[in-house]
């Protein structure tokens, strides 16, 4: 039997889910979540197999969320295994969440089939992405990576960002304006291509931007 926990911030489509994965042979829902911080306390207090999981919620998002749960249960085989479910599939979202841990990521969209299928696979340890998403995949690995060049003072704000420290903390640090760290930090995430200052870290650490 494969242990589900079902997370999403709409109740009629968590429960919706919920009553679908239910009515499957060899599936169990052991646990609803309405939000990123719940869904890492039930992972942590029900060892689900799979956790299903949205992508955007308030407060703690999907991405955030499983890479919490994957961290907790680093080492372990019986580790929730992470399998999106969203309505999103732009490059950053995809690459955010396979970044953060997640075994698969797939559509609503989806065909219920292939829904099911993909908790299966990822709890028997494997991947699991909708023809979409991998199609998505295969086109970024083929992309040459644009040269990115931040200015010094751009650098200094994310290797700040990388570090842990908040704007305003930045601002002290480089005494400058705060709003003038999140003009900083904007641009940043413009030639990045980016919407967040996670991704803003990781890819600039992957292009060796930060040094």
């Amino acid at each position: 039997m494969i242990r589900v926990l079902v997370v999403d911030d709409h109740p009629i489509v968590r429960a919706g889910l919920a009553g679908l994965l239910g009515d499957e042979p060899g599936l169990d829902v052991v646990g609803e979540a309405a939000d990123g911080e719940q869904a890492v306390r039930m992972a942590a207090a029900l060892r689900p197999d799979v956790v299903l999981m949205d992508l955007r919620m308030p407060g703690v998002d999907g991405v955030a969320a499983t890479a919490r749960i994957v961290a907790a249960g680093a080492g372990s085989p019986a580790a929730p295994k992470v399998l999106i479910l969203t309505t999103y599939e732009s490059d950053d979202n995809i690459l955010a969440a396979i970044e953060a841990g997640a075994a698969g990521y797939l559509l609503k969209a989806a065909p219920q089939r292939e829904i099911v299928a993909g908790i299966r696979s990822v709890a028997a340890g494997q991947s699991a992405l909708s023809p979409q998403v991998a199609v998505r995949l295969v086109e970024r690995a083929r992309r040459p990576e644009p040269a990115t060049t931040l200015t010094e003072r751009e650098t200094d704000v994310l290797r700040l960002v990388a570090a842990g420290h908040s704007n305003k903390q930045v601002a002290a640090a480089l005494g400058i304006r705060e709003s003038t760290v999140k003009t900083h930090l904007l641009k940043v995430f413009d030639k990045l291509g980016v919407a967040d200052r996670t991704r803003a870290v990781t890819l600039a650490m992957e292009r060796g931007l930060l040094g």
